[in-house]
């Protein structure tokens, strides 16, 4: 499992030009998932992630987490995470999970985030062709992959 944190002012997911997701100060995550994934990648992950001290305390010092200000946290599905370049010039999409693996590990990854941080997280609608729409604060922009834990 692979995400993209971005500590945003501003995010929001667009579908069909509606907007179905919409948050202030918080955490916009992309969330890769491929075929090896379990549990314990999203348990390990969401522990991670709720934890991550990337939001500036009144020194400027980034040592506050997410669960610390409160902040809200968007969870969008991204198969491209898992994009494998190494031949040619078109991506390949081999690791990335089919839908019948991947949304139901979206949702749980979902679900634990949720019960991780004690409240209600906005998502994307998986597959759908979603317009992603943030302001990046600092900017922050961290990817972790739970396959690399070192």
């Amino acid at each position: 499992m692979r995400v993209v944190i971005q500590r945003v002012i501003q995010a929001s997911v667009e579908v069909n030009k509606e907007i179905i997701s919409n948050i202030d100060k918080g955490l916009l995550i992309l969330l890769g998932i491929e075929d090896a994934d379990t549990s314990e990648d999203i348990d390990w992950l969401c522990n991670k992630i709720s934890q991550l001290r990337i939001f500036n305390d009144s020194d400027g010092v980034m040592n506050y987490s997410i669960k610390d200000v409160n902040g809200d946290v968007i969870v969008v599905s991204q198969f491209t995470l898992h994009a494998s370049t190494k031949k040619g010039n078109r991506p390949s999409y081999i690791k990335a999970a089919k839908p019948e693996i991947a949304t139901p590990l979206y949702e749980s990854f979902v679900e634990k985030l949720e019960n991780t941080l004690g409240k209600k997280i906005g998502t994307g609608i998986f597959g759908a062709d979603m317009k992603v729409s943030l302001i990046n604060d600092g900017p922050v922009t961290i990817t972790i992959d739970s396959k690399h834990k070192e």
